[in-house]
């Protein structure tokens, strides 16, 4: 049974932050993927420094991009949904944690590796579709351990928070006796 909406408030995001958001799931699922097994490659495949490090790096500075774009967009809608009522005040709390703890994470994962790309001496850049992002910071090994520990560690706490999203988005819609709770509809 659905509950009638009140006419007054937003049921969905607008279809500009629909698409950025789940282009944003795409590219960073991905990342999070190919930057796991790329690591976890011996250092003489082929593959891992020809592909899986360049493209990483690109679709990082893509993914950036798009949460950039997606702030803006944010910022400059004047109205947008707000948590159902019928969610507890804990869990309203928590979810605007969460994704506030998200966005920073999606604006620091890809600084610490532009960081990490631009400070090791090793590096031969940072590769944007077909062209090469300056690098702004002096090359610096030392510097570049400290980058590579939190690119790495920002980035499991960012899955980390991805998954406990997740969780929430399904727990609302699939065991939430009350149909009002369900906020993933608002992205589709």
């Amino acid at each position: 049974m659905m509950i009638p909406a009140n006419p007054a408030t937003i049921d969905r995001y607008p279809a500009s932050l629909r698409i950025m958001h789940w282009l944003r799931a795409v590219l960073i699922l991905g990342l999070l993927w190919a930057g796991w097994h790329m690591t976890g490659m011996d250092d003489l495949a082929p593959d891992k420094f020809d592909l899986y490090y360049p493209w990483h790096k690109t679709f990082g500075v893509l993914a950036f991009l798009v949460v950039l774009t997606q702030l803006g967009v944010r910022w400059r809608t004047p109205r947008l949904p707000e948590p159902p009522q019928s969610l507890a005040t804990y869990e309203q709390a928590l979810s605007k944690l969460v994704h506030r703890a998200t966005y920073v994470l999606l604006i620091l994962v890809p600084l610490m590796g532009y960081s990490m790309s631009s400070t090791f001496t090793m590096s031969d850049g940072i590769p944007f579709f077909g062209t090469h992002l300056p690098e702004l910071l002096p090359k610096n090994d030392k510097w570049f351990i400290v980058f590579q520990w939190l690119h790495k560690t920002l980035a499991y706490t960012l899955l980390g928070l991805v998954a406990l999203h997740v969780a929430g988005a399904l727990k609302h819609r699939f065991f939430d006796p009350d149909p009002r709770s369900d906020v993933l509809r608002r992205m589709f």
